[in-house]
């Protein structure tokens, strides 16, 4: 059985004021059915790493550099990410392949790394609202995972998160009819690269304007084991209410 996972990604937001979120989400969940992961921004990483560690809260990264160490002025590399406490890293997020120009070879050279690291990539994929209006997007998706997701990967170092870009902080959302799709291809592509072993043991996220009100009825759509969370999880009380539904499903 895969474990769930509720993942929260606080992208530039945060200073060690935010901290007490944390702490307050670790005090609701000191034993939790799923997995509770928080990747704060890297200033706090390490602080809220200490701060919960023997809290039923992860931590993890929003991003890292490919290579172990070097000349890379401002970037981080998996290892700090995991000496600073990380358990995983965020990776091929919408925002860094737009922001960045994140390519998928980027992205899998990055996922190499933190696999190396001891770290698990969240690997995200997701199409434009011009894809998606063009029909295109399982052809998109396919490309994204084809060139992102490395061949060392299993069901304990790989976790795939669909983000369709146009559902990212717009208050849209997918059809769960169109979620389902998305997730079942993934899955489908998943056991055709790796077998079917690995390719059931990945966990699914689903990602784009999650919030409590919805949440619900996206866990309960086939495939989807857990969620990849932007602006409702900066709150202990909002990310509380997805947790609590995602314990539910």
């Amino acid at each position: 059985m895969r474990r769930k996972l509720a993942a929260g990604n606080w992208k530039m937001n945060g200073t060690g004021a935010s901290l007490s979120e944390i702490s307050a989400l670790a005090k609701m969940y000191p034993d939790a059915s799923v997995d509770i992961l928080v990747c704060p921004p890297a200033t706090l990483l390490d602080r809220a790493a200490h701060a919960e560690q023997a809290s039923a809260v992860l931590v993890g990264g929003q991003n890292c550099h490919a290579a172990t160490s070097g000349a890379h002025t401002g970037d981080l590399s998996a290892e700090m990410l995991r000496d600073a406490g990380a358990t995983s890293v965020i990776l091929g997020h919408s925002e860094r392949r737009e922001d960045h120009g994140e390519a998928n070879e980027d992205v899998r050279d990055k996922a190499r790394a933190a696999m190396d690291a001891g770290l698990t990539a969240i690997i995200c994929v997701g199409e434009s609202l011009q894809q998606r209006e063009a029909a295109n997007t399982l052809d998109i998706i396919g490309g994204q995972m084809s060139g992102s997701i490395p061949d060392q990967s299993t069901g304990e170092n790989l976790v795939v998160a669909y983000e369709p870009i146009w559902a990212i902080g717009t208050g849209k959302v997918p059809t769960l009819e169109q979620i389902g799709e998305v997730h079942d291809f993934i899955r489908s592509r998943l056991e055709r690269r790796f077998g079917e072993g690995v390719g059931r043991s990945v966990r699914l996220l689903y990602g784009g304007s999650v919030k409590p009100d919805n949440a619900t009825e996206i866990f309960g759509v086939s495939n989807v084991d857990g969620a990849l969370v932007g602006g409702a999880s900066l709150k202990a009380q909002d990310f509380a209410g997805i947790i609590d539904a995602l314990q539910k499903a």
